[in-house]
């Protein structure tokens, strides 16, 4: 497929690349626990799945037809604010009976410091998805928005992208298998439910995969900070794969070769770098300001 080229922005030049960036089932109540079954530790939920805890993740996993819920676990406050949202969620989809439990219980399933907000669902992880899924998804569109990380590692960081992908209008978030956390409720609470809406796609190799995206019509533009030109300069538009490196470390040699473009944030020199979550929210900003057109 020809890519439909964004006005002229200076290419990622072998200089540039050689230089590493800084950068449903209807539920009749609550059953009563005195004691949750499980052991400390919240690694793996029941059948070997996962835990998920906090109100904004759990009720995005309960409502998600994806997602297989296996125990839905509750301390009695948590109940009496969220029991309309999850009576109203178990009309059209098979949820779990909740099990209401004391803090302290709830407490030894999950992970130390944990902020649970007194509820936790013990859930499968989400299929798989495959690469060509969000591709499939921009068929019809003018303008797409992926995100890709390269070794971005940290769940929390992780977590923020997926969020700030979602409420910006991204297709879904690309990582790769290795160097990159797996699907963890730290990742989930971190998204506040975004897990459960936007595509999370795991690849083998990255690079082959930003390869394939420009297959099917799409246009990388890396974010580094030796960039010649800002992402706002640049004026991207069209299909734009957005890829994002680690903050130490920023875009690998490789990842960077693969670029179409390579753009920058503006900043002060009062800051290195900024974090990779936060960089990901403006540049989806500024994609999405242009976009609609706005000054």
């Amino acid at each position: 497929m020809n890519r439909s080229r964004p006005p002229a922005a200076p290419r990622a030049s072998d200089a540039q690349r050689s230089r590493p960036s800084a950068e449903g089932g209807r539920h009749n109540g609550p059953e009563r626990r005195s004691q949750p079954r499980a052991g400390k530790g919240g690694g793996t939920g029941a059948g070997g799945g996962l835990w998920l805890w906090g109100a904004h993740p759990v009720l995005a996993a309960l409502a998600n037809p994806a997602r297989k819920a296996r125990r839905l676990i509750l301390t009695a406050e948590a109940l009496r604010t969220h029991g309309d949202t999850i009576q109203t969620i178990g009309r059209t989809a098979r949820i779990p009976q909740p099990e209401v439990v004391d803090r302290a219980d709830l407490d030894g399933l999950l992970p130390d410091g944990a902020v649970h907000q007194g509820i936790a669902l013990a859930a499968d992880p989400l299929p798989a998805l495959d690469l060509l899924d969000l591709a499939r998804a921009a068929e019809g569109r003018d303008t797409a928005v992926i995100v890709c990380l390269d070794q971005v590692t940290d769940p929390h960081n992780v977590g923020a992208v997926l969020r700030s992908a979602a409420a910006f209008g991204a297709l879904g978030l690309v990582v790769p298998d290795r160097h990159a956390p797996d699907e963890t409720g730290t990742l989930a609470k971190s998204a506040s439910g975004a897990l459960e809406r936007l595509p999370l796609v795991r690849v083998t190799n990255l690079v082959r995969a930003l390869d394939e995206l420009k297959e099917k019509g799409f246009w990388i533009a890396g974010l580094a900070g030796d960039a010649p030109v800002t992402l706002a300069a640049a004026g991207l538009t069209g299909r734009i794969v957005l890829v994002l490196g680690s903050e130490g470390e920023g875009l690998r040699r490789l990842t960077r070769e693969h670029c179409d473009y390579l753009v920058k944030l503006p900043q002060s020199d009062l800051v290195e770098s900024l974090n990779v979550s936060n960089a990901a929210a403006v540049a989806l900003y500024e994609l999405v300001r242009r976009e609609q057109g706005q000054p």
